[in-house]
């Protein structure tokens, strides 16, 4: 067996500085014999430029990564000795060789009866059906999963029997239920339940995306639930028997438990509880109903355990050769909360340690392209291709982003990195530059059809010209004939765009600013330089409000006569938003001296002066919000930003108070005799930028 505990035990591994074998005690108690596997991960270098180590510091080579496959035999008992497979072909997925660990993984279990083999493989492709969204590929997962999970169950513990538990509900008997239940496993019956666990949760993602109706949603939550109830129990039976380890004077951890098992059993529960917090309140009170409560603190400690990552140290304290089987999954996980969900939430975000955990990895899959999607190529760039964007350099992150591109073998990737150029182009202006990153997701990828067909349209729009006018009415009117559903509801970002195309339709092909209105809509514009705005930005919309200027004093003479007051009220808050930024940048937007140098020559103003004159713009939208016809979510949003800017001036009374009306529900667009009935357009996401403008406004971040 691979999971014992031996006297003396020993793993079988080979150094980076040579081919030769050497023999190594870990800390876990885990054993490993040369008969099961040749290879396993290799100890991280104290001094990454060590001779071997590579270069730019210590990484896999090929020949470490070539893993001999699984024996021919196969039992339950033995289901741990893959494990060393699996982890190697988890690491040869992540240092960019896909096509291949999708191969090998595929290959070693041609009866798909192994624990890991067949978890391994399920994941795999639930991930190329999730990038994909091609409903094959859902299909596919969906039935990888589905076996996935029946090799897992074939492996658990079996139940007890309803008389068992009965009489332990009676006589209290621990072995029939809990963390007793889990205290009675064996090792691979633990892993089991973990494994059972993690295709519960594949499963019920992909059954979601994949349906358009709420029987399937709430049969998949059932599964959610269950998944969740798991993962409770095994983090609660860790907790004990650490608890257990620490009375014997055995401890911090009790070293029978791997560190696979508890890699996973952290990545479960931090995810389900990192999660909750990001619900919005109205169903975070309901799902509290059930006992499910998220942490945000607590999931973002539970998820950094695995890796060893601690505050005041710039490496980890547990490298790859104890680390457990999903530690880079935690990783990842990390980075993209820290990295992306930041976009519209403040709480917890934690950039340095992004920043040290992209390092890190890179050093362990160089030419990994999960990670080179979040750094920059080169050994003297020290920045994350995503810190480009988060630090408002969006030209840098194109330049690395288009050379990633080149280096991953799935195709949906490169629509991600598509997407973010395509995001990078928006706060540039460059119209023009942003059509091929827009056409290319428009024709191949799956995510959200309407959504791609309206950002190119919107591109061609702001880019002029008679062929590009005419193929972006062909786009416009193409999104509604690609709308989708997921759990029997729409998209919101897909309803914006369908009313937005019936708006260019209506109003005689015409659109105001629709490029700058989709950057704000997505939270890119404010990652947009501040030279920028001043030279491109703010030109363009002083322009359409001198152009709108022309039919103040009849607004029936603007164009057809209808949409005036939406117009000027768009051009009104997104001048309020550029001058906002261009007084008080983003905080975590990289200026040189010489850029911030040539700002304050163009700004022409001082920052109270360009602060009121935000003030100004945002308060004429929500004075003018009766007048809207069609777009009342602009109200809400000036509301919001008004909110941000009183913050940014430090009246955090008034900046909670406008925070407050925006998430108070009260019809903000209207007079008090006149409530409109329905949400506005883009609510929720609205909603949830104010939650997040409040929890930086407490914490101090704004």
């Amino acid at each position: 067996m691979f999971l014992r505990k031996p006297s003396s035990s020993t793993v079988t591994s080979i150094s980076t500085s040579s081919s030769s074998l050497s023999t190594k005690t870990t800390t876990n108690g885990l054993t490993q014999s040369p008969s099961s596997t040749s290879v396993t991960t290799p100890t991280t270098p104290a001094n990454p430029t060590t001779p071997g180590s590579g270069e730019n510091g210590f990484h896999f080579t090929r020949a470490e990564l070539k893993t001999p496959p699984p024996s021919d035999t196969y039992h339950h008992s033995q289901a741990l000795d893959d494990l060393p497979f699996i982890r190697n072909i988890l690491h040869m997925f992540l240092a960019g060789r896909m096509l291949e660990a999708e191969e090998q993984c595929n290959k070693s279990d041609p009866k798909a009866e192994r624990l890991y083999t067949s978890s391994g493989w399920g994941i795999i492709q639930a991930l190329k059906g999730l990038m994909s969204f091609e409903e094959a590929d859902i299909a596919h997962a969906l039935e990888a999963v589905r076996r996935a999970a029946l090799v897992a169950g074939q492996h658990r513990k079996p139940a007890t029997s309803l008389t068992a538990r009965l009489a332990g509900l009676v006589v209290g008997n621990s072995h029939t239920s809990g963390v007793g239940f889990i205290k009675s496993m064996t090792p691979v019956e633990r892993h089991a339940e973990l494994v059972y666990s993690e295709c519960l949760l594949e499963k019920a993602i992909l059954g979601i995306v994949s349906s358009g109706d709420w029987l399937t949603f709430i049969r998949e939550f059932i599964n959610i639930r269950s998944a969740t109830n798991v993962y409770r129990t095994l983090a609660e039976f860790i907790r004990a028997a650490d608890a257990e380890a620490v009375a014997r004077g055995e401890g911090p951890e009790d070293k029978s438990i791997d560190p696979d098992f508890r890699s996973g059993v952290a990545l479960g529960i931090g995810i389900n509880s990192l999660c909750l917090t990001l619900l919005p309140d109205n169903v975070s009170s309901i799902v509290a109903l059930f006992g499910y409560k998220g942490d945000r603190t607590e999931a973002l400690s539970i998820l950094s355990r695995p890796g060893g990552w601690v505050e005041n140290s710039e490496e980890p304290t547990i490298g790859p050769d104890t680390e457990g089987l999903r530690r880079p999954c935690t990783d990842l996980t990390l980075l993209i909360f820290h990295l992306f969900i930041s976009s519209f939430t403040y709480n917890g975000v934690n950039i340095p340690q992004a920043r040290k955990i992209v390092e890190y990895n890179l050093r362990l899959f160089p030419e990994g392209v999960f990670f080179l999607f979040l750094k920059g190529m080169f050994p003297i760039a020290a920045e994350c291709w995503r810190l480009h964007v988060i630090e408002s350099r969006p030209d840098l992150a194109i330049e690395l982003y288009e050379k990633g591109m080149t280096l991953t073998e799935y195709k949906s990737l490169k629509g991600v990195a598509h997407w973010e150029v395509g995001l990078c182009r928006l706060t540039l202006c460059d119209f023009a530059g942003a059509v091929t990153n827009w056409r290319a997701q428009e024709s191949d990828a799956n995510w959200s059809k309407a959504v791609y067909c309206y950002g190119l349209a919107c591109c061609l729009y702001e880019a002029g010209g008679e062929k590009n006018q005419k193929e972006a009415a062909q786009y416009f009117a193409k999104i509604s004939t690609v709308l989708r559903r997921i759990a029997g509801k729409s998209i919101p970002a897909e309803k914006f765009a369908a009313r937005k195309a019936r708006k260019y339709a209506s109003q005689g092909q015409r659109l105001l600013l629709p490029g700058l209105e989709l950057a704000y809509i997505l939270g890119a514009i404010q990652h947009t330089p501040r030279k920028v705005f001043l030279n491109k930005t703010i030109l363009m919309i002083e322009a359409a409000l001198k152009t709108l200027s022309e039919s103040s004093s009849d607004p029936s003479s603007y164009f057809n006569g209808h949409g005036y007051w939406d117009d000027l009220s768009l051009a009104h808050l997104l001048h309020g938003v550029c001058l906002r930024y261009v007084a008080f940048p983003d905080p975590e937007a990289v200026e040189s001296e010489e850029e911030a140098k040539e700002v304050m020559l163009k700004m022409g103003m001082g920052v109270e002066e360009m602060t009121d004159k935000a003030f100004e713009q945002l308060k004429w939208v929500v004075e003018n919000g009766p007048k809207i016809e069609l777009d009342h979510q602009y109200v809400y949003c000036a509301h919001l930003e008004l909110g941000k800017l009183y913050a940014c001036t430090g009246d955090k009374a008034e900046a909670r108070r406008q925070l407050e009306m925006v998430l108070s529900g009260k019809p903000l667009e209207v007079n008090p005799a006149g409530r409109k009935a329905g949400k506005y357009s883009m609510q929720n996401a609205i909603h949830v930028k104010a939650h997040s403008a409040l929890d930086a406004l407490e914490s101090g971040r704004l």
